[in-house]
């Protein structure tokens, strides 16, 4: 099981919220999914899910969110077990960033994916063998 690229939760809420202000993000998150062969993670799609169905300021269904996550499971998703776990403690306090975002970037050098298309994190730069990519820079 391997990507080519890892898509973080906010690429993913983009594809299925993203509208008014951020249309031109949604666009970009629908061609990456479109457009590449890309992984995810269990954690991802558990955030997915509460951010569309939750957090957004137009909430899915609980359907349709289920519907995105049936799409989003075609592809390549990164299980969390203990040692995605571990290394995303060490990566935690080795880059100084939240142990969330290490998790996303410990399940994408699992994957095998060299890119992580997110906004939350330093755009270019290296994370182990993981190099994060700004999806609308």
């Amino acid at each position: 099981m391997t990507a080519d690229v890892f898509l973080d939760t906010n690429v993913l809420v983009y594809a299925a919220v993203g509208a008014g202000r951020d249309e031109r993000k949604r666009e970009r998150a629908l061609e990456l999914i479109e457009s590449t062969e890309f992984g995810t993670s269990a954690q991802v799609l558990q955030e997915f899910y509460v951010t569309v169905v939750r957090q957004a300021s137009r909430p899915l269904p609980v359907e349709l969110a289920l519907e995105w996550i049936e799409q989003f499971i075609a592809f390549p998703c990164q299980t969390i077990d203990h040692q995605v776990v571990r290394i995303a403690v060490e990566w935690s306090e080795r880059y100084r960033i939240s142990y969330w975002h290490a998790a996303i970037l410990a399940a994408a050098e699992a994957l095998g994916a060299r890119r992580v298309y997110s906004e939350d994190l330093n755009a270019g730069q290296e994370y182990g063998r993981v190099q994060v990519v700004n999806p609308c820079a």
